[in-house]
Parts: C-alpha cells; sequence; structure tokens
C-alpha cells in the first residue's frame, strides 16, 4: 500500500528534479540546444556549497545567492565561447558532443580536485525533522523543496513580468525580428545560459543538503532533466515543476512497490509513453507561439 510518506518523500525529490532541470529546459527552449553539460553544472554548485561549508562552516543556503551569480557569471562565459563557436561555426549535434565533452572534462576536474568518493552536507539542523501526523521530513529536505519552489516562482515571474524575461521571450519566439528591434541576440542568449547555469549551481545546493553527491553523478542529473522537461514542456518553469514532481512521484513510488532497482526503468518508460503519446510535453513548448 502506497504510504504517505512516499507520496511526501516523492515531492521533495521531484522539487529537487524540477530545480535541476528548469534551466535545461530554459536554454533548451530559447537557443535550441541540448546541453550535455547540464548536469555537471548543477555538481559544480554542489560542490561549491561543500567547499564553503566545509572551510568556512557557513551554511550553504546562506551561500546560495553568492553561488548562483558566480554560476550566472559562468554560464554567461559558456554561451559566448564554446556554445556560441558551436551553433555558428557547425551544427547542432556539434553543440551536444563539444557539450558533452565539456561535461567529461568538468568531471574529471572535480574527481582531481575533490577524488571520486561522494561528499554530503550536513549543517547543524541536519537531523532535526518536522513531523505532520505519520509524515517524518528532515529540515534539509523542506529546506530544499523550499529552495526549490521559490526560485522556480521567481524564475516564473522573471520570464512573465520583467523586461529580461520579455526580451528572452521575444528572442525565442523571433529571433530575426528581435534583432531588426535592436535587441542584442547574443547578449540574450548569454543572459540565457548564464540563468540556466545559475538555477543549475542553486539545484547543486538543494542536493547537496538532501543527498549524498559524487563526480559521475552529472549523467544523472542531466538525463534527469531531459526526462523533466519532455514530461513537462520546454521552456517553462510550471512544466519543470509539474514534470519533477511527476518523475519524484513515480521514483519513490516504484522504489516501494516494486523494488529499489527499478526506478530507472519506470522512469525511461514513462520517457517512451510521453513521447508516443504527447511529445511536446503536457504544457507544450512556452516559445513556440509565434514560430
Amino acid at each position: 500500500m502506497l504510504s504517505l510518506q512516499t507520496l511526501a518523500d516523492g515531492l521533495v525529490l521531484g522539487g529537487l528534479f524540477s530545480l535541476a532541470a528548469v534551466g535545461f529546459s530554459l536554454l533548451f527552449g530559447v537557443l535550441g540546444v541540448v546541453n550535455l553539460s547540464h548536469g555537471a553544472f548543477v555538481l559544480i554548485g554542489g560542490y561549491a556549497a561543500w567547499s564553503i561549508w566545509h572551510f568556512t562552516g557557513i551554511d550553504p543556503l546562506l551561500a546560495l545567492p553568492a553561488i548562483m551569480i558566480v554560476m550566472f557569471g559562468l554560464g554567461y562565459l559558456f554561451q559566448r565561447t564554446v556554445i556560441q563557436w558551436a551553433t555558428q561555426r557547425a551544427s547542432l549535434l556539434a553543440s551536444m558532443l563539444l557539450t558533452y565533452g565539456c561535461a567529461l572534462m568538468i568531471r574529471n576536474a572535480l574527481v582531481l580536485v575533490y577524488s571520486p568518493d561522494f561528499k554530503s552536507i550536513t549543517p547543524s539542523y541536519a537531523f532535526d525533522a518536522l513531523n505532520f501526523g505519520e509524515v517524518t521530513l528532515g529540515l534539509t529536505r523542506v529546506a530544499a523543496l523550499a529552495v526549490s519552489v521559490v526560485l522556480l516562482c521567481l524564475l516564473a515571474a522573471t520570464l512573465r513580468f520583467s523586461s529580461l524575461g520579455r526580451v528572452i521571450r521575444a528572442t525565442a519566439q523571433q529571433e530575426q525580428a528581435a534583432a531588426l528591434c535592436g535587441v542584442n541576440v547574443r547578449h540574450v542568449f548569454a543572459m540565457t545560459c548564464g540563468l540556466s547555469a545559475a538555477f543549475a549551481g542553486a539545484a547543486g545546493v538543494a542536493i547537496g543538503l538532501v543527498m549524498p553527491f559524487s563526480p559521475p553523478d552529472e549523467t544523472l542529473w542531466t538525463v534527469n532533466a531531459f526526462v523533466v522537461v519532455t514530461l513537462g514542456g520546454i521552456g517553462s518553469p510550471a512544466g519543470a515543476l509539474i514534470g519533477g514532481l511527476i518523475l519524484g512521484i513515480v521514483n519513490t513510488t516504484t522504489a516501494q512497490l516494486i523494488g529499489a532497482a527499478f526506478p530507472n526503468a519506470m522512469m525511461f518508460l514513462l520517457l517512451v509513453l510521453m513521447l508516443i503519446a504527447r511529445p511536446a510535453g503536457l504544457l507544450g513548448h512556452s516559445f513556440r507561439g509565434s514560430r
């Protein structure tokens, strides 16, 4: 029988999936680039949070804004160099291969610096918990879920109401028309990649609070992001939230009812069924309206 605890754990895991995938979704929706190094950016955020906590004792949540700012700059430079070069001089397939190569290099660099061993972040409240009837949630899980929901809402509001969001949406829908209206398309693309990296770094911080991580996990988080985008739709924070929550609940439910070895199989089965039934995802492509 499915328990409330399993559903609660699924919601927490789904929140992490959503936050980790929203940057991948945004970059794919605006630039049309499948960034196979996205999971590596997630881990960079996680290791940055671990380093700050381990060497200074500062709570990772307090360091979150600084990590997002640094990751934004890294993402901006990544687009203006690697991605821009690949998309202008070669095909989109070349950009996938190039970002995959970057992911391998980042993974090996993390192994050299931090070793291949698992790292975990355990702040002072790591072993405290909140009880809601028969459901028990650790404070770190509650904090990670809260961070995920708040940041997703902030991104949705930014894309919907801010001038930057309007420019991003306009460029994604009609790149040439936006350029004719005086929009610096290259700058908008770089800003979008910066936002993608910033939210990937934030996801790494939240993940580090909930579970151990190691350099090889970058592949897992890239695959999870791809599945979440397929389920929820491209370019939409709401789609990322819905897709992530579905994936998280499916993951924990499968582990309880079938076995701990089967969540990945169920995840890919769900991916195949969604591609057959609704290839654009539950909410469709957020930027496709005027294309």
